[in-house]
């Protein structure tokens, strides 16, 4: 398959397949690219920023709103990630970024049953230990519309970022599941209910441009 040309949003932020994103854009050139989206009912590609460039993993973004538009032309979406790409090509002769895009899909493997229910059962001791609140919104045979566990998990928690890269360039849903267990059982024993956990907690919640 030939590569696609999108318009590409860094950001510092890692958006995965099946997670919703708050952003509030206010930059024209992005006004401008929703603006054209919405029109084309076509998404825009996610990237994370890093300090010397951004990231050659992303995950393509579908606008499922616009929450709120202002007077002087600033508005709130809400995105949801669909799609892990790999960026071939970048075009940037223009002020908004482009790149020319493979979609990524997943190499058949076989999972461990055990390997997914410990998966859960960290995942339900670090959410409680961050938002003080046990998780009732996973369940391993749930399947959330076919999102993958291994995505679903790392959306919710604040973990760190290139963690969260690291989980959106693996490319079989039995290698995230090890590599999150872990992650996250060396992350649980240091999470302490703290101002510091919970700020990171609701930074995660939403993104500006």
């Amino acid at each position: 398959m030939s590569p696609v040309r999108l318009p590409l949003f860094p950001l510092n932020v890692v958006l995965l397949p099946g997670a919703d994103m708050p952003l509030h854009i206010f930059e024209p050139r992005y006004r401008q690219m929703v603006r054209d989206c919405l029109d084309a009912k076509a998404p825009f590609g996610m990237l994370l920023a890093l300090p010397n460039g951004i990231a050659g993993t992303g995950c393509t973004a579908e606008i499922l709103e616009v929450t709120n538009r202002y007077e002087d032309g600033r508005c709130d979406i809400l995105t949801v990630g669909r799609e892990p790409f790999r960026v071939i090509e970048l075009f940037t002769e223009e002020p908004l970024m482009r790149g020319a895009v493979d979609f990524l899909e997943d190499r058949p493997a076989p999972l461990n049953s055990l390997v997914s229910r410990e998966l859960i059962e960290l995942y339900e001791t670090c959410h409680t230990l961050v938002f003080d609140d046990y998780p009732r919104d996973i369940d391993e045979a749930d399947g959330s519309a076919g999102i993958e566990l291994s995505y679903r998990i790392a959306a919710k928690l604040p973990m760190d970022l290139l963690w969260k890269q690291r989980v959106l360039e693996l490319r079989s849903e039995a290698e995230r599941q090890e590599r999150l267990v872990a992650y996250l059982r060396e992350w649980a024993p240091h999470l302490q209910k703290s101002d510091t956990v919970r700020a990171r907690a609701a930074g995660s919640a939403e993104a500006l441009n």
